[in-house]
């Protein structure tokens, strides 16, 4: 049988309080997700005929996270002679006493519809930072199944709804903290009349180290700052106003399957020279080199972040590389550095590879603004994790760029999701110029 770590013995506790609302937030793997479905089953077992759900935003990524994962080892772990059957048509397990746990996305209109028409005596709103407040608000209407614990020897007793929610930590602008936190309310920031019914507790990866891998926490610590805080130290980060690029944002749209990648129609690989001259210069900025897709489905998918700090020789071999590699249409590079260079590295790293040069006086921010109109639509999505990028995406406002470091990365995303928009953002002072004038575009499609 299973033993709980210290730390989760204290998030029990807290679980099992009087609070109706019950969030568990802080770093990654530190076992919020484990212990909340686990008590979940709990309460399944308990009673009888009962019905509970557990929501994400997308379908997929609760799929992948819950279904084919967490829910399973749970159920090895903390429940080995429970069976269960999984309905993989409306998909949800129902157990031996005939209580159901559902499963389900919000992206999905017609999958959710169908699950937010059944009530509930408890809902968990997995990777909570993704979902609006007005989403919760709509979700949480449908707590409303009464049903009896069943214990042996006992007079029946009404098993108390809840809600639990869990998240690595957004910043301090997102209703997480408002709710939770400072307990205000999201929307009128009025503090909440019962204050005591939103409860939270931090669990963070160094409260799980028996469940994790021995080198785990390295590769936490070896995060940037901005990345430790949220998923090492399980912090809110301090809210960038005006930000362009939030974390939630990104997660939201993440592709975790490769499975789930579209056909392309057609790929470019964005370059953002940084004028650097040879490979030994310590001082030289990274060479930006990130190559990004357009799916059938219409949507942008961010495929590889090549980005280096090398010279003129390493880089074009790479970006020669990449291209060949993904099959690409064509190369667009930033020319206010080096100029005629950056064309000819990479022409001399592969010979007539299709070129689009672009020389921009506007400033970083500008041209990322309409970029992040299309990350919000879930139209721009991130195949895999980008730590370095996403760093860079986090310091772009309206007001400017305020990251420690050149955004080498994002300005690279930013080119190449502009040639793939050629008349999304065309700024008045930028030049465009292909070399040579070739037609690549459509070569997938004959």
């Amino acid at each position: 049988m299973m033993q709980l770590t210290e730390k989760q013995v204290e998030a029990q506790l807290l679980l099992a309080s009087d609070a109706t609302y019950c969030m568990l937030f802080g770093g990654s793997r530190s076992g919020k997700t484990f212990l909340l479905v686990r008590n979940i089953v709990m309460r399944a077992l308990l009673a009888p005929f009962s019905r509970h759900c557990i929501l994400r935003f997308r379908f997929n990524h609760i799929k992948a996270s819950i279904i084919k994962d967490t829910f399973p080892t749970v159920m090895r772990k903390a429940f080995p002679n429970v069976e269960y059957k999984i309905d993989k048509v409306d998909w949800y397990a129902t157990l031996p006493n005939g209580s159901e746990i559902w499963f389900g996305g919000l992206d999905d209109k017609e999958r959710s519809e169908k699950i937010l028409g059944n009530e509930y005596v408890t809902i968990y709103l997995n990777e909570c930072s993704q979902l609006t407040w007005q989403a919760v608000g709509m979700v949480i209407t449908r707590l409303a199944q009464r049903v009896f614990k069943n214990i042996e020897g006992k007079s029946p007793e009404l098993l108390k709804p809840r809600v639990y929610f869990d998240c690595n930590p957004p910043n301090k602008a997102h209703w997480t903290y408002l709710l939770f936190i400072k307990k205000l309310d999201p929307e009128t920031k009025l503090g909440k009349s019962r204050p005591d019914d939103y409860i939270s507790f931090k669990i963070n990866p160094e409260d799980n180290k028996a469940n994790q891998t021995d080198d785990y926490l390295d590769t936490l610590k070896g995060l940037s700052a901005r990345l430790r805080k949220r998923f090492l130290e399980g912090e809110f980060a301090d809210a960038v106003a005006n930000a362009l690029f939030v974390d939630e944002t990104i997660d939201k749209w993440r592709v975790i399957d490769r499975n789930e990648v579209p056909d392309m129609v057609r790929i470019a690989i964005g370059v953002d020279p940084s004028g650097a001259d040879d490979d030994e210069n310590k001082n030289n900025d990274d060479i930006g080199i990130v190559a990004v897709g357009l799916g059938v489905d219409g949507r942008c998918y961010v495929l590889e972040d090549n980005t280096l700090k090398a010279g003129p020789g390493v880089w074009g071999r790479v970006v020669a590389q990449t291209y060949d590699r993904l099959e690409a249409d064509i190369v667009v590079a930033e020319m206010n550095f080096g100029g005629a260079m950056v064309r000819q590295t990479i022409q001399i790293a592969r010979p007539k590879t299709p070129f689009l040069a672009v020389t921009a006086s506007r400033g970083k921010a500008v041209r990322a603004e309409p970029i992040s109109a299309l990350y919000e639509e879930g139209r721009v999505r991130h195949v895999g994790y980008f730590r370095d990028l996403e760093d860079e995406l986090a310091g772009f406002t309206t007001a400017g760029y305020v990251g420690p470091h050149s955004p080498n990365h994002a300005d690279a995303l930013v080119w190449a999701i502009n040639a793939l928009f050629p008349t999304m953002n065309k700024p008045k002072n930028t030049k465009l110029e292909i070399i040579p004038v070739v037609n690549h575009w459509n070569k997938r499609n004959g």
